[in-house]
């Protein structure tokens, strides 16, 4: 894992390694708290008993995450400005909604976990952790605030048009991801659930393009 001497920074390394390093540190010390919440649950669990595990001490691991619901929820952290990368990255001709129906549509096809299409043993033994535990709920909700300001962003630069549209937008493919995994957490299988997955998104998505008419329109 990482001692308790390890400088964060690590200001002789190039940025590169560096990142790469902190990276790595991130998601050993999520992975060892994940695997003792699984175990024991969320609530059962000190930070102490984390930074045991994880062979790093308390301030150390503070400083990799503010508060215990982060080392949860790092797995979110990547994709906080993903809704916004497609429409900045998406290519002439494209709509901006159409582009995101086309990722999300995209992700059932993978059975993407972010989109509750996933019936892996461990991805659904997180999101049971995760949808199970009040206090990581209510921390989500930071994350999807980066996540509406970062797409808001992209749409018209934070307008209040674009700040409507982006919570809109991802509250649709929230729900649609939670109805998923609703579904597939009730022993359904993926493979079975991936029909009516696929209609239930291109609905939902039908109804934002009739509802957000200034995103529907491509690029000139």
């Amino acid at each position: 894992m990482t001692g308790d001497d390890e400088d964060t920074r690590a200001p002789w390394a190039p940025t590169g390694l560096r990142q790469l390093k902190k990276q790595r540190t991130y998601e050993a010390i999520s992975e060892a708290a994940i695997a003792l919440f699984l175990e024991r649950g969320f609530e059962k669990v000190s930070v102490a008993e984390v930074a045991a595990a994880a062979e790093i001490s308390k301030p150390t691991l503070f400083r990799y995450f503010p508060a215990k619901e982060d080392l949860v929820l790092h797995r979110f952290a990547d994709h906080e400005d993903e809704a916004a990368r497609v429409v900045t990255g998406r290519p002439d001709g494209h709509s901006p909604l159409a582009a995101l129906r086309a990722r999300f549509l995209d992700g059932l096809h993978r059975h993407d976990p972010v989109t509750g299409l996933n019936d892996a043993p461990g991805v659904l033994a997180f999101h049971r952790l995760l949808y199970g535990t009040p206090s990581l709920v209510a921390r989500l909700h930071t994350y999807l605030e980066r996540s509406e300001r970062a797409l808001a962003d992209a749409l018209d630069e934070g307008s209040l048009d674009g700040r409507v549209a982006a919570a809109q937008i991802l509250a649709t493919q929230r729900v649609l991801a939670l109805d998923n995994w609703r579904r597939v957490a009730a022993g359904e299988r993926a493979h079975d659930v991936h029909p009516d997955a696929v209609t239930a998104a291109n609905r939902a998505f039908d109804q934002l393009d009739r509802g957000l008419a200034p995103f529907t329109g491509c690029r000139p």
